[in-house]
């Protein structure tokens, strides 16, 4: 059912400031900061060869990473992503398996423009896990 690792998410106190670090420190591919208002962050794409780190910064006071950051207040990884070739046949094989899908338990649309869902970390090693239609 996994495919490749899409990506690996950073919640970051400072998005200029990390940007800048993956950009001119380390001489990565970084993208342009777009808001996604229907998650609550803003979000900066670092091109890999291999895959993407994904920055995460709170948008807004309701935004689901601000707490993350209170507890974290360097910030840290938040999630791992990975791809799946068919959403609705990933959510019931890990549901069937014991597997909790976060919210409503139904597919919405990520900053790829994609179908994703989160599988609740205390089912998943600890790790919070996005998956994502290709």
């Amino acid at each position: 059912m996994l495919g490749r690792l899409n990506h690996v998410a950073i919640v970051v106190p400072d998005l200029a400031a990390a940007t800048a670090l993956y950009r001119d420190t380390m001489g990565a591919t970084v993208s342009e900061a777009v808001d996604q208002p229907a998650h609550g962050v803003t979000t900066v794409f670092i091109e890999l060869p291999n895959t993407k780190i994904e920055l995460l910064h709170p948008l807004g006071e309701n935004s689901p990473v601000a707490a993350f950051l209170a507890k974290n207040p360097s910030g840290g990884m938040h999630h791992v992503c990975y791809e799946v070739e068919d959403i609705d046949a990933a959510v019931a094989q890990v549901t069937a398996g014991g597997m909790r899908v976060l919210g409503d338990g139904k597919p919405r649309i990520g900053a790829h423009g994609k179908p994703v869902v989160f599988l609740h970390p205390k089912d998943a090693c600890g790790t919070l896990v996005e998956l994502e239609q290709v």
